[in-house]
């Protein structure tokens, strides 16, 4: 399945971009010992059993070398009020675990970020090269739940929030 047969030809980058840009996505921030970190949206779960989820990152990515070779990673689920910490994980240079991002170590020193909607500490289980982005599947080996309240979203360009419609 992964071999191309059509010959058609595939849409221009721009194209792709505002169409996948109407899709609403989580905002998570992958962390590694280090510290070490990055802003993801193309975050998904894939298995429950065994329990896997994923991340795409940018082969130019300059945290993805030392993430790859980390024996654990976190992934933190941003909350609604955490659209600075996005915005430093996704953006170039240091600093990024400096206030305000505020964070404890958790297994094997990874960086587990405080104030999320939850983490989810995961140990490497496959790693696929795609176009100009790595797929990069985790093994859930722990969890943790924070405080109830409104995930992270990134639609259009822009963080948002969600709001429940009523029944």
């Amino acid at each position: 399945m992964g071999t191309r047969v059509s010959q058609r030809p595939v849409v221009d980058g721009a194209s792709f971009r505002r169409a996948v840009g109407r899709h609403a996505a989580g905002v998570v921030v992958v962390t590694g010992p280090g510290p070490v970190g990055l802003t993801a949206t193309s975050f998904t779960s894939v298995s429950l059993d065994p329990p896997l989820v994923s991340f795409c990152v940018g082969r130019a990515s300059t945290a993805w070398p030392h993430l790859r070779d980390a024996a654990t990673f976190a992934v933190n689920v941003l909350a609604t009020d955490q659209t600075e910490i996005a915005s430093r994980f996704a953006g170039p240079g240091g600093g990024r675990f400096a206030p305000p991002a505020s964070w404890r170590p958790g297994p094997g020193e990874v960086p587990i970020l405080n104030g999320t909607a939850a983490h989810l500490l995961c140990e490497p289980y496959d790693t696929v090269a795609m176009g100009d982005h790595w797929l990069v599947v985790g093994l859930v080996v722990e969890t943790g739940v924070g405080p109830p309240g409104a995930p992270l979203l990134y639609h259009r360009g822009r963080y948002g929030r969600f709001t429940a419609h009523n029944r």
